[in-house]
């Protein structure tokens, strides 16, 4: 028996919240509507959900707060949705933690084409599931777990694809681009410059006394793991 994905939506323009929930039922989604930011922030960390679509602008908690919190508990694909297409919009949901974001208005094929694609990369790069170990580090993507000695390294989903990806092509630069291609998908609207600011987020959490031990920079060019 299938079963359902769940989606949580965060979003307090009525029309537009029924209009989703509708379709995404007639797509063969489990939904549930919040229309406050403290409403879903509540039911985000309460329940377990398969993706959250967030509005920017809520009453009593903005998009961009409810992110963040949730960020700090989950890992839940979180796609951001705004009315104002302005590069710091995007960038600073990127930034705590979002997987993607999509403008009003938009089509609802679009949205749902979002949605299928984070989906379908919900298993680490290329389908492998070997542990890969590298210097003190242990990455196991059956379990989504990564180590550093004994001490273990909590990472968010893009962040721990991000590091694998870079394990499984070790000592092969690996561009911008191809990153985006293979941690965010071929498909995707998101800059090459988030993956400067996963590869911070990855070293800050590695290794904070000495940022490129483990991901080496090639300027002009992308990133490496060396063994």
């Amino acid at each position: 028996m299938l079963v359902k994905k769940r989606v949580l939506i965060i979003e307090d323009e009525k029309n537009i919240a029924r209009f989703m929930e509708l379709e995404l039922q007639h797509e063969g989604y489990e939904t549930n509507t919040c229309q406050n930011g403290r409403e879903g922030l509540e039911e985000a960390l309460t329940h377990e959900w398969d993706m959250i679509l967030l509005d920017l602008m809520l009453p009593e908690l903005n998009g961009l707060e409810v992110c963040r919190r949730i960020r700090q508990e989950k890992d839940t694909p979180i796609l951001m949705i705004t009315a104002r297409d302005h590069i710091m919009d995007r960038v600073s949901g990127l930034d705590l933690g979002a997987d993607d974001y999509i403008v009003k208005p938009f089509a609802i094929e679009e949205l749902l084409a979002r949605m299928r694609a984070h989906f379908r990369r919900t298993k680490p790069a290329n389908g492998n599931t070997e542990m890969i170990v590298h210097d003190d580090l242990s990455v196991d993507p059956k379990a989504r777990l990564v180590k550093k000695g004994e001490e273990n390294i909590e990472l968010t989903k893009r962040e721990f694809d991000l590091l694998y990806t870079l394990l499984e092509n070790k000592d092969i630069v690996l561009t911008r681009d191809v990153l985006l291609e293979k941690v965010w998908g071929y498909d995707t609207d998101v800059e090459t410059n988030v993956i400067d600011v996963y590869i911070r987020y990855l070293r800050n959490k590695l290794d904070i006394e000495h940022k490129d031990r483990y991901i080496e920079t090639v300027r002009g060019t992308g990133y490496v793991i060396r063994t």
